[in-house]
Parts: C-alpha cells; structure tokens; sequence
C-alpha cells in the first residue's frame, strides 16, 4: 500500500466495517495481507475480546466458565497489544519504502498510529452493537431515542479521529513527526516476572 494518509485510513475503517458484519456470519477470518493484514488480525482480537466480555458479564454463568472466560479476555487482550505494535512496526516498513526520513527535531505523538487504530477498531464493534439495538422489538421508545443519541456521539468520535490519524500519518510522510514502537513489556502474563507465576512454579518443583 502507497503512503497516502486518507487512503490508509478510508481502507482500514472500510475493513473494520465489513469485518465486524462478515464475522457475526462466520468465524473470523484474515483475509488481507501486509499492513492490512496486521489491521485485520489486530482487530480480530478485539472482536473475540469484545463478545468474551459480553459473557463475562452475564449472571448465568458458572464460576468455572466465568474463570474460562477470564483466561480468555487476558490472552486476547495480549495480543491485542501485540498487534497494536505490529502494525506500528508496518507503518514503520511503509515509511521506509516510500524513503522518508524524520526532519531533524521532528516530535513525537503521545499515542501511535496503531494505537488510533485499535481506538477506531472497537468504535466500529460499538457502532455495530449499538445498530442491532435499534432492532429490537422489547424495548421502549426511550430506550430507542438513548441507543440513537449514543450512536450519533459514536459517530462523530470515530469521525474525529479518523481525522486526527490522517493528520499524524501525513505529519509522518512529511517527516515532521517521528514514530517510535514502544514495547508494552507487560509483565502479567510472563512466568519469569509475575510471582504468581514464578513463585507457583517453585512450590510445584518443591
């Protein structure tokens, strides 16, 4: 894909869009490659992510499912945050194959491009569940008016920061912004950093 800012982000909320539909039809799939690819699975998580946090929160499940449950949102939620990189690390592959250089004193955002994504990705999952509400046929007429009011607020947030990531990634191409991938490091989910983990391992061996 060429680095051309409106078209990368058109081509991801187009995708986010037609995936968040496709998947509650079938299982999800990938069925894009390079840096749309990256999207797409980064994305896939959050849609996993999403509807595991919709079970979690129902008051007829088990504690041994909830505990399933549980285990599942952490997992996904890692590689979410390792797909977040990753398309970070793409965008970096793209800078580089367009040849551009970061201008000497060139800043730096507080949130990277991936991470705006992620952001645009679980606003299309809201948008789609807010959109089934309007749906239904047990609910009242107020309830009706809160879910459209609510999907109007969603709409011109995803609106603005559709419009805010064009602007980084053409400050980007411009080389009047640098980009850095910063690793999250978390250290939950590693055996040699959670004493959780590390000290259960020692009573096991004991």
């Amino acid at each position: 894909m060429r680095f051309d800012p409106k078209r990368i982000v058109k081509a991801v909320n187009k995708l986010h869009r037609e995936t968040v539909v496709r998947w509650h039809q079938v299982e999800p799939d990938n069925a894009y490659a390079d840096f749309l690819g990256a999207v797409c699975q980064q994305h896939q998580y959050n849609f996993l992510l999403w509807h595991e946090e919709d079970i979690a929160r129902s008051p007829d499940v088990s504690n041994a499912r909830i505990a399933m449950v549980k285990r599942a949102i952490d997992g996904y939620n890692q590689q979410r945050n390792d797909w977040i990189e990753r398309i970070d690390e793409a965008f970096l592959e793209l800078l580089a194959e367009a040849s551009v250089k970061p201008a000497a004193g060139a800043k730096l955002n507080t949130e990277t491009p991936g991470s705006s994504i992620d952001r645009l990705s679980i606003m299309s999952l809201r948008i789609f569940h807010l959109e089934e509400q309007l749906e239904r046929t047990d609910v009242d007429e107020a309830h009706i008016e809160r879910v459209q009011q609510r999907i109007a607020r969603c709409r011109l947030q995803q609106k603005d920061l559709s419009q805010s990531l064009a602007e980084h990634l053409a400050d980007l191409a411009a080389g009047r912004k640098i980009l850095k991938v910063y690793r999250q490091m978390k250290m939950y989910n590693d055996a040699t950093l959670n004493p959780y983990l590390y000290q259960t391992g020692k009573k096991h061996v004991a």
